[in-house]
């Protein structure tokens, strides 16, 4: 089953506040807004060196070995 938009913003925002805490998860979220995001520059780096396989289990939300 797919997540709502909310369910992804929620568990991203906790993903952001557990790894980075409030202070640097705020300032985070301001350089994203300020400056904005290269989607094919990210999508190269994140998808780099992988599988078509890999890239399949991370769309499913499955662990890949790196």
């Amino acid at each position: 089953m797919m997540k709502t938009d909310t369910q992804i913003r929620s568990e991203g925002m906790r993903a952001l506040l557990d790894r980075l805490g409030p202070a640097e998860a705020t300032r985070f979220m301001t350089l994203i807004q300020r400056e904005g995001i290269d989607y094919t520059t990210w999508r190269q780096n994140v998808f780099e060196g992988k599988t078509v396989d890999q890239i399949a289990d991370m769309a499913r939300g499955r662990k890949t070995n790196e």
